[in-house]
């Protein structure tokens, strides 16, 4: 399957007019960010274009993702990343995480609910794992560059709600982040990018306040509850991506009389998701009313590569 891969990212694939603009209405590296990009490695490994760990094993797209449910719910549009004409269309699948007992059989529908543009001369887009419901193409409609699709969501073989944008040529799969060449990664070659995204070799997903550490799947829903002014502790937590073995993570947590609780924090393993948290019991009988800021910085080889911070206000 590996090799089979290989040569579709081997397959020529001259980018000539053919330009993609952003496939999401959010603010990379704000609102939004890339989770996974497309998988170079021809081997059992993954990397991605930069020779970075952002990409798994067989990875055939980019996955453009949303911090959590909540603001998937809330919606966020997908649009035609170039012009041309809708070749299919699939709706009906359930926003579902395929680890849910409940999630469907994938029986061939990893997508989940897509849309795929044939753009001419070669060159197709897929659009994968969209909310259920929300496709407003069908099939043989003529679409411009930034016409509504639909919405991000979380149907299909996922785990988190996202986008995942696969690009063709000819039937070859290309990395719209490096298009020339599959066989080098970190080298200066032309993408398929209107407009530069810059890449961003890990960070933060979401940070907020919480009166324990909470649940892994609340911070995916985006349901943590806030505390008040006599929760019985206070809690930062910095949910990230893309971590690696030796990545630095420093925590701070502050308040109207000074600083909470800090830490440093050496992280050992690599992965797709980590989440991390300092935090204080209550002392009294309640916190002080002000802001209470948490600031959470990411390191790797010795320098900053990312930082989110969160507020939280009190009576």
């Amino acid at each position: 399957m590996k090799a089979a891969l290989l040569a579709l990212l081997l397959a020529p694939a001259s980018a000539g007019a053919f330009e993609l603009a952003q496939p999401i209405d959010c603010a990379l590296g704000e609102t939004c960010f890339i989770q996974q990009y497309t998988d170079r490695d021809p081997g059992p490994g993954a990397r991605d274009f930069t020779c970075g760990s952002l990409a798994y094993d067989g990875h055939k797209g980019t996955d453009f993702a949303v911090p959590d449910d909540a603001t998937m719910q809330a919606g966020i549009t997908v649009r035609a990343a170039a012009a041309g004409m809708v070749k299919g269309v699939r709706d009906g699948m359930p926003d579902i995480r395929v680890t849910d007992p409940a999630a469907p059989a994938m029986n061939g529908r990893d997508c989940g609910n897509g849309v795929v543009i044939d753009h001419g001369d070669g060159w197709e887009t897929q659009y994968c794992h969209m909310r259920q419901g929300s496709i407003s193409v069908r099939s043989g409609d003529r679409v411009a560059e930034g016409d509504r699709l639909g919405l991000v969501g979380l149907s299909g073989n996922t785990e988190f709600p996202h986008l995942h944008l696969s690009v063709r040529h000819d039937g070859a799969v290309v990395d719209p982040f490096a298009a020339a060449d599959a066989t080098r990664c970190g080298g200066a070659e032309p993408d398929l990018w209107r407009d530069d995204i810059a890449y961003q070799p890990g960070g933060f997903v979401a940070a907020g306040f919480a009166n324990t550490v909470p649940d892994y799947a609340a911070i995916n829903a985006g349901t943590v509850p806030s505390p008040g002014a006599q929760a019985p502790a206070l809690v930062f937590w910095a949910n990230l991506y893309g971590t690696r073995a030796g990545d630095k993570l420093h925590l701070v947590l502050t308040g109207p009389e000074g600083e909470i609780a800090a830490q440093d924090v050496a992280l050992d393993r690599t992965q797709a998701r980590a989440m991390r948290a300092i935090g204080r019991k209550l002392r009294g009988a309640g916190w002080p009313a002000g802001n209470y800021d948490g600031i959470a910085t990411l390191q790797r080889d010795g320098r900053q590569i990312a930082r989110i911070s969160a507020r939280l206000t009190l009576p």
